[in-house]
């Protein structure tokens, strides 16, 4: 969802989208949601308690959320260059990491 959600300001600021209408960036955003999607909601199927999986639902949204920060990090210093994270991110991120803990915690 990141490239979905943060795609198209790269574009933007490359100079390819600028004169896209609303309409455009939505409909780009979608089509790349759509293969996020493709890869997110079998991997919750499979992985589901009710379904034979390993995880709870509570878990499954946990590592999501962190692999999703995690993600974001890697592609926000790589597309925009002047987004620098700082110790308070590297710190968030930290307590994201202590959550995914607590919630395996039986």
């Amino acid at each position: 969802m990141t490239l979905a959600w943060y795609g198209h300001l790269k574009l933007q600021e490359s100079g390819t989208s600028s004169n896209w209408p609303l309409i455009g960036v939505i409909l780009f955003s979608w089509g790349i949601a759509f293969l996020e999607y493709c890869c997110q909601v079998p991997a919750n199927r499979i992985g589901f308690m009710g379904n034979g999986g390993p995880f709870s639902l509570v878990q499954l949204k946990v590592v999501q959320e962190c692999i999703s920060l995690a993600v974001f990090a890697v592609i926000a210093n790589i597309m925009f260059q002047g987004q620098s994270l700082h110790w308070n991110h590297i710190l968030a991120f930290l307590l994201i990491i202590c959550a995914v803990y607590l919630v395996f915690m039986k």
